[in-house]
């Protein structure tokens, strides 16, 4: 038994007390309400992987002894975070290509989680639309979702609302005990390393790149969220939306298979399997638990050392669009604004958030102060690199540029990046639909061309999804995946280990795990299909009578 389980095991003894002495009335026993946690970045297969390592005892128990069902899901493209959130929170299609993306009718980029931008794509994307945790709480999430409580959401990262936090502080017995546990589990995690890099010495930086990942998100990050949790339950909150990012952020630096990420999981584990109970014991609030993941990881390398150190938008301007043209705007993104590790979630700049994120900060700082630029402007074009993904946009056109236009101004372009080393596929728009160039040639992705996607079974709801990307307003006039490179490597172009937002098998394709009862089909292949489902507690929100 470790010592997280023991302080576990010690917790329940204050979650019973806290039980004792709850105040208030109790509510309407017909009320449902929901728990919704979502596992980020855990795709189906890494999931079998772990119940086959017994990294995920309590969800494995939760399938064989409690009843749940789990349901398959495909997440869409791209498969990340912000798009996911957005159709099962709002049922809105998404305009979110990428983590990071340029939006041309504004002029600007949209970068997670920089301040105000993820608050505006939830102001201009679901203006008007009934979210799923209207009334309830958020932690963890990119955006809101209109919740009167929230902690740690992109979109009011440093403002959180003030009734979420005074809420915790409220429970002065339980905020007291969650910080005596983390600060004793720090100087744990801390003894262990000295050991580790006493005994190895040669793995000294790895090690201390796992410290500061476990102490600043697994020890206190995830205590806090599941103390935020478990006082929502027993305060009878109607909806409750927990993100734990545990897994995705340990898997970007260490890949999505490593024992560091499956570490992380074990911990996620075990915080589920303490709210779990608390519902459990909590059976006037008719809580239905639901765990999820928004997408899985596919294990990648770094692009610059297929192209001589350098960034993707440096080898398209220098390489592709020919040499000479003066450069009109210098990266967005510098390298020591973002943390290896986090730098998928495009953490950084000098808000409060970056400042305390880089404290955290496992990697190194690039010598060369443009060796990982993530956006670059030259001569009217911007290109950015957002992950295992990339956007070429034309400036001089607020709308999305046809494939017959570019061919006009730059012959050949698209075939010639879908033939360069490190470059999987390149997505561009036809006049009779997406179109793809995949090892210098041209496909219309039909039922007899489906290029680098011959061997998928789930190829009509691909097609779908790579349809449905490129009918995004925001998306680029081309897009780049390093997935399906001629060798068969994944390619992340920005530095990391594990990556998403592409279109291949773990990245797309994840996990519902609910109870029967709650009526889910026996397969969902897109977020949207989400939201009837769990918008029908908000129903429950209304009929208690709260203004619609």
């Amino acid at each position: 038994m470790g010592a997280d389980d023991l302080f576990l095991g010690l917790q329940r003894w204050i979650d019973r007390l806290i039980r004792r002495c709850q105040l208030g009335a109790r509510p309407a026993p017909s009320r449902r309400r929901l728990l919704l946690v979502q596992i980020d970045g855990l795709g189906r297969a890494a999931l079998e992987e772990a119940f086959a390592r017994r990294r995920a005892p309590f969800l494995r128990r939760l399938l064989n002894r409690h009843g749940y069902r789990l349901t398959p899901m495909s997440v869409g493209l791209p498969s990340s975070t912000p798009a996911f959130q957005m159709a099962a929170m709002y049922g809105v299609q998404p305009d979110i290509p990428g983590f990071h993306y340029h939006d041309k009718r504004r002029g600007q980029d949209v970068h997670f989680p920089r301040a105000g931008h993820a608050a505006l794509v939830e102001a201009e994307q679901a203006a008007g639309r009934r979210s799923i945790v209207r009334g309830g709480s958020v932690y963890g999430c990119v955006f809101t979702g209109g919740a009167d409580n929230d902690l740690f959401s992109f979109a009011r990262l440093t403002r959180p609302t003030g009734q979420g936090v005074l809420r915790v502080l409220s429970g002065f017995v339980v905020i007291a005990w969650v910080i005596a546990k983390s600060v004793a589990l720090t100087f744990w995690e801390i003894g262990r390393t000295a050991v580790r890099i006493a005994t190895r010495p040669r793995q000294a930086r790895e090690h201390w790149q796992w410290l500061q990942l476990k102490v600043g998100l697994s020890v206190w990050v995830r205590q806090f969220f599941t103390l935020a949790a478990a006082r929502d339950l027993y305060a009878g909150v109607p909806v409750i939306y927990l993100n734990f990012l545990d897994y995705d952020v340990a898997a970007h630096a260490f890949g999505p298979r490593s024992r560091r990420a499956f570490r992380a999981l074990e911990h996620v584990d075990s915080s589920l399997r303490q709210l779990w109970r608390i519902q459990r014991r909590l059976a006037e609030h008719r809580y239905d638990m639901i765990v999820l993941a928004d997408h899985g990881q596919a294990h990648c390398e770094p692009f610059a050392p297929l192209a001589a150190g350098r960034p993707l938008p440096r080898m398209v301007f220098e390489d592709l669009l020919g040499r000479g043209e003066e450069r009109v705007e210098m990266v967005e993104a510098r390298p020591d604004d973002y943390a290896h590790g986090f730098s998928a979630y495009g953490i950084g700049g000098d808000d409060l958030a970056g400042r305390l994120l880089r404290a955290w900060r496992p990697g190194r700082r690039s010598p060369d102060p443009e060796a990982d630029a993530e956006g670059e402007s030259r001569g009217g074009v911007r290109v950015i690199a957002a992950g295992p993904n990339a956007f070429v946009y034309l400036l001089d056109r607020p709308d999305p540029v046809p494939i017959e236009e570019l061919e006009l101004r730059w012959p050949g372009l698209a075939a010639s990046l879908s033939a360069s080393p490190g470059i999987g596929f390149v997505l561009a728009r036809a006049a009779d639909g997406p179109v793809c160039f995949w090892r210098g040639k041209r496909l219309q992705l039909s039922a007899t061309e489906r290029g680098p996607f011959a061997d998928r079974a789930d190829w009509e709801i691909l097609r779908r999804d790579l349809a449905g990307l490129m009918a995004m307003r925001c998306a680029g006039d081309l897009v780049i995946y390093g997935t399906g490179t001629s060798d068969g490597r994944g390619i992340s172009y920005i530095p990391e280990v594990g990556a998403h937002a592409g279109p291949s098998p773990e990245e797309m394709q994840t996990f519902v795990m609910a109870l029967p009862s709650m009526g889910l089909p026996p397969a969902i292949t897109h977020p949207l299909e989400l939201y009837p489902l769990l918008s029908r507690y908000q129903d429950e929100v209304d009929a208690a009578g709260r203004p619609g």
